[in-house]
């Protein structure tokens, strides 16, 4: 991470009660749908792989306030709950990114495991409490694949939180799923959520 020039006191949205906006859109995951049935990958990784990617890809969504200076991260990790087949046991995991990786496919296996051992009780877990994790180079992926929404709220920890929020809904019959994604107002504009987009797209088209 390194210290940048911001100029947070003359930043209108410093003042708000909460400097927190939310966007959601559409998205077409035809091309990446079918190849996960084709080659047995889970869609649920292989997206959480394409959102962590479209977020990296704008600068704005890794900047955070640290002890009042502005810092901005190479790279975000992704935080995301994860449950068992029988939704009996629930957890969360950080997951590296996958430009870490030689490709996506050795990601997924890779996050694959990682979830089988945190389920499993092999591996504890991500266990940071909310109040700290802006401090991290991370940013929060939840999937609900039961619900085809429009649009959805998110918890709100303080007025000032920065970390990126990203949800992900239900594939409808035509392709289209919903991603909608929290951010600060402080560091990001309406241009850089229609970058992330454009990304995201972009990603879901790759293969």
């Amino acid at each position: 991470m390194r210290e940048i020039e911001f100029d947070l006191d003359g930043n209108p949205f410093m003042d708000f009660l909460s400097s927190r906006y939310s966007m959601s859109a559409r998205i077409n995951v035809e091309k990446l749908w079918k190849y996960c049935k084709k080659y047995d990958k889970s869609f649920f990784v292989m997206s959480l792989g394409c959102l962590m990617n479209a977020v990296n890809g704008v600068d704005a969504f890794k900047r955070r306030i640290i002890k009042g200076k502005v810092i901005e991260f190479d790279y975000l990790e992704g935080t995301s709950p994860i449950m068992d087949e029988d939704n009996e046991v629930y957890r969360e995991m950080r997951v590296e990114t996958p430009q870490n990786f030689s490709d996506m496919l050795e990601w997924h296996d890779y996050v694959k495991k990682l979830s089988n051992d945190i389920l499993s009780g092999k591996n504890e877990g991500f266990t940071l409490e909310m109040e700290k994790r802006d401090n991290q180079n991370i940013a929060n992926f939840s999937c609900i694949p039961w619900v085809d929404f429009d649009s959805i709220t998110t918890c709100v920890v303080t007025s000032r939180q920065i970390q990126p929020l990203i949800t992900w809904g239900k594939v409808s019959e035509n392709y289209e799923m919903t991603v909608s994604i929290t951010a600060n107002h402080i560091f990001v504009n309406g241009r850089e959520m229609g970058n992330f987009y454009v990304n995201a797209q972009k990603e879901f088209d790759k293969f």
